[in-house]
């Protein structure tokens, strides 16, 4: 049986991806920084140092045939040097495909970001054959770390997935969960902006697809959810799944949008009152068959979240 190594295997799509390879009966390897028992007695939970720090990736892909490369500094924030993200991002990226390739290794699926293709919103819909324009240092750390997956020489598939969306989500999503469980009316009834987004459930199929997939061998592909929301619709579909009405205020988005640059939280509206849509036509036409619709994903989201509130 092949054996498939996962890192970033305690991450937000890590844990869920593992568990997800595990029931379908795969041979995984999970790579942890500190090991836990958190997944099925078939996994195998291997440690990994921080990746600040050279890696013996040799030793980690010892009779392994597939990698899905996880692991990084998952998103943009204040407080952290370009120099750590080109660490973490690149460097470690550079030299587990080297190493990869020096195995024999039949496909390493990288997971990059939209944000190597962008900057948090955009206005013009994002395809895989846009120059990419990255904006800040967790983009061009992951536009670098995709140019060296090409350079090494290892069967690959990088995939560019958009904010992802499910139980555990923390960031952005995760406060606009706490504003949406509260009783007040919110400011975003005119907020007609639209994002992609992205369920983990169907980034996990999109992953599962690469890994099998011998057509999408050597391609880079946008993953998202096909049908991009609205700010507001979005806020709809959280407090649908709360079991409230909608409960939204026709304040005009410049209106939000002066109020939290004033605040210091500008990048905060970007990333929720900008627009960003990716085309994922290119992984649909490959076979991608993504289960769940945004909506009906963000009301579980939202029951969820509720249901852990009030445990």
């Amino acid at each position: 049986m092949s054996r498939i190594l996962v890192t970033g295997a305690s991450g937000f799509v890590g844990r869920a991806l593992v568990d997800e390879l595990a029931a379908a009966g795969q041979s995984v390897r999970a790579a942890m920084r500190k090991p836990a028992d958190v997944f099925a007695r078939s996994v195998e939970v291997v440690a990994v140092s921080d990746l600040t720090r050279p890696v013996e990736w040799r030793a980690l892909l010892k009779d392994v045939d597939t990698v899905v490369h996880l692991a990084g500094i998952a998103h943009a924030g204040p407080g952290i040097a370009e120099d750590a993200y080109d660490r973490v991002n690149r460097l470690a990226t550079a030299e587990l495909a080297n190493a990869a390739r020096a195995a024999g290794i039949r496909r390493l699926v990288f997971v990059s970001s939209i944000r190597a293709q962008s900057g948090p919103a955009s206005p013009r819909i994002l395809r895989e054959t846009d120059p990419a324009q990255p904006i800040d240092a967790y983009g061009r750390s992951k536009l670098a770390a995709e140019e060296a997956v090409r350079a090494s020489g290892v069967p690959f598939t990088i995939l560019r997935p958009v904010l992802v969306y499910g139980p555990g989500v923390k960031g952005n999503l995760e406060r606009l969960l706490h504003l949406a469980q509260s009783p007040w009316p919110l400011p975003f009834g005119l907020c007609r902006n639209r994002r992609s987004l992205l369920a983990r459930r169907n980034l996990i199929s999109a992953i599962q697809l690469a890994l099998e997939t011998p057509a999408l061998a050597g391609g880079t592909y946008n993953v998202a959810d096909p049908t991009p929301v609205t700010l507001a619709e979005l806020v709809r579909a959280l407090r649908a799944g709360m079991g409230r009405g909608p409960g939204l205020l026709p304040v005009p988005p410049v209106v939000l949008a002066l109020a939290l640059r004033a605040l210091g939280r500008g990048e905060e509206w970007s990333r929720l009152g900008g627009e960003l849509v990716a085309d994922v036509s290119s992984l649909c036409a490959a076979g991608w068959k993504p289960a769940v619709d945004t909506s009906a994903g963000l009301a579980d989201l939202a029951r969820d979240f509720v249901s852990k509130a009030a445990a």
